[in-house]
Order: C-alpha cells, then sequence, then structure tokens
C-alpha cells in the first residue's frame, strides 16, 4: 500500500480544523508546505492515487460558486482515496429555507470526516465547526479568510524563490472585500515578508493598516522594489453601490500592465487567485507571460496543499474503520 511521503506527527498540528491562517505559527505554516511538497511530486506521476484517506469521507459543502476550490478539493481527496460528495447551494435544503446549521447537522448525522465549506457569511464556518464532530476546512467565508488559497500561494512563491522571508509582496485590487487578501497578509506576515497592499481609496479599508502592512493608492508607488506582485479581482457580487467610476478608469489606474510593472523589480513575479477578468485587474499579456507569471502553477500548487491540508486533519480524527489513522 502507498502512503504520502511524508508523515507528520498529530503534535506538528493540533488543531481540529483549518479555518484560517491567522493564528497559525511559522512551524505549523512550514509543516503543511513541506507536506505539500511531497504531493506536488506524487501529482506528476502516472499513478497519483494514494490509500491515505481510504475509508475516509469529505463533503463539499459550496454556497457560492467554484470552479478551481472545489474541483482541487476534490481531486485531492479522491487521490488519497476518500469517498467524496459535493453539494452545492442548488441542490441543497437550504434553497427551501433550511438554515445553514440545519443542514449542517443533518450531513453530520451521516458522519463524514471531512466537511469543507465555502459560504458568503463571514464567521459562519467558525460557527459550524462548533457543532459537527469531523474536521473543517475554510474554503472561504465572506470577506474573512480563505486560508487554503493563502498556503498555495506561499507554496508557489517558495518553490520558485526559495523562500517567503525578506520579500516584498504587493497584493493589489479589492482590498476591501478579498478574503485571499487577508489570508495572504497573515500568512506573509508570519513568515517574516514585507507585505503592502495596493487598491483605489473606496476600495482600502483602514482596518488593514493594524494588520502591519504599508498601504498605497497608487500603483506604481505600491510596486516600487516588489519581489510578487500579486493581482485580485473586483468582487462585484460582495459590492453595494459604485466603489470605482468605471471598469475602463480602473484599469487604467490600478490594472496590472507592463508600464505600472517596470516600477516592480525586474524579475518580479505575478499572481493572481483566479478568475480573471482580462483587461480589468490585469492586462492578458502580462498574465500569459511564461516568464513571470505563476497563475498556472498556482492552481496545481492548489491540489497538493488541499492534499496536505487533508492529510494532517484526518490524522487528528478517530481511525477510520478501527485502522491505524
Amino acid at each position: 500500500m502507498k502512503t504520502s511521503a511524508a508523515q507528520p506527527s498529530n503534535t506538528g498540528f493540533p488543531h481540529r480544523h483549518l479555518l484560517g491562517i491567522e493564528g497559525l505559527k511559522p512551524a505549523e505554516i512550514t509543516l503543511l508546505l513541506d507536506l505539500a511538497e511531497s504531493y506536488v511530486e506524487q501529482n506528476r506521476q502516472p499513478d497519483k492515487k494514494r490509500a491515505v484517506l481510504r475509508g475516509r469521507t469529505l463533503i463539499n459543502l459550496f454556497f457560492e460558486t467554484s470552479t478551481r476550490t472545489r474541483t482541487s478539493f476534490e481531486l485531492a481527496a479522491k487521490r488519497m482515496g476518500a469517498d467524496v460528495i459535493n453539494i452545492s447551494v442548488g441542490d441543497s435544503a437550504i434553497k427551501k429555507g433550511e438554515t445553514l446549521l440545519d443542514t449542517a447537522m443533518t450531513l453530520n448525522a451521516m458522519h463524514p470526516d471531512v466537511l469543507v465549506v465555502r459560504t458568503p457569511f463571514s464567521g459562519a464556518v467558525n460557527l459550524l465547526s462548533q457543532k459537527v464532530n469531523g474536521a473543517v476546512v475554510n474554503a472561504g467565508d465572506g470577506s474573512h479568510e480563505h486560508p487554503t488559497q493563502a498556503l498555495l500561494d506561499a507554496l508557489t512563491i517558495r518553490r520558485r524563490l526559495g523562500r517567503l522571508q525578506g520579500l516584498t509582496v504587493a497584493i493589489c485590487g479589492d482590498i476591501s472585500h478579498s478574503r485571499v487578501a487577508r489570508s495572504n497578509v497573515h500568512l506573509l506576515n508570519t513568515m517574516g515578508a514585507r507585505v503592502r497592499v495596493v487598491a483605489p481609496p473606496t476600495l482600502l479599508p483602514g482596518p488593514f493598516a493594524r494588520l502591519g502592512v504599508e498601504c498605497f493608492t497608487d500603483m506604481r508607488k505600491g510596486l516600487e522594489g516588489c519581489d510578487i506582485v500579486m493581482m485580485l479581482r473586483l468582487q462585484s457580487e460582495r459590492m453595494q453601490g459604485a466603489y470605482v467610476p468605471s471598469v475602463h478608469e480602473y484599469f487604467r489606474f490600478w490594472g496590472l500592465d507592463y508600464e505600472k510593472l517596470e516600477t516592480a523589480k525586474p524579475d518580479a513575479l505575478i499572481m493572481h487567485p483566479g478568475p480573471m477578468n482580462r483587461g480589468v485587474e490585469i492586462d492578458s499579456e502580462v498574465a500569459d507571460d511564461l516568464g513571470r507569471s505563476l497563475i498556472r502553477e498556482q492552481v496545481e500548487m492548489g491540489v497538493a496543499v488541499r492534499m496536505a491540508c487533508l492529510d494532517v486533519l484526518t490524522r487528528n480524527l478517530a481511525p477510520a474503520n478501527g485502522g491505524a489513522a
């Protein structure tokens, strides 16, 4: 029987759930990234399947649409031997008036080992985690956090540059509504990077300054000397009212093109969590620059990181089928 290449101890990651990056220690983040490295190599082999999660059941409970996140969690679990059930809001009883907690309790009665949850409500995943027996993974809750995205971003950077400590990273775009920005700020600060956020004044909330980041409203100044430029999309589904004059004006001042990128380091790398709005927050030529864009690598790292998270969290559960965990 094949198992994962790395075998972290249960005490190396003592958390029952993965609800956010905030509060994780550098050693805990490093453990997840190191384990994910082994899964990157596994995923590049012809035989990608292992039996690490044989006997386990994972439910993807998504109350918001997703392609990358849900698919990568499903791939991650199946490659590790788990049974996977996908539930979207269109198929759930919530559409009939059932509450999130009632849905969670119904699913909990079926004894899943892991619930992967995406919800438009900040803090809802934390509340849900207090009501179920298995492990809960936050796949994005409102504008709060998206921990596995920050982990896959960190793995992508570390594999390309060999480190996180000492790097200067600019996170640009719709900071106000971005759970990706919040999780990345927590992770990068914890791991010793220097973080900047760049956005229009209407999309740059005051509390971010208290998170230990430098705030810029001028794109060119914000990118000066940066190692990494991480672009974010406009979260129009979370906006009530006009935050930018127009898409055209937004791209003119805050969209990433080669002209603005010139102020960053000559070898600065480009990232985007997806989905991309080409010509809005990023120019197509920049996004497709094979020498500098890490966007496709981020997608690949997403599967490996989610495999690592599922591996570690299930080690802290009761053994599956009465066997060894």
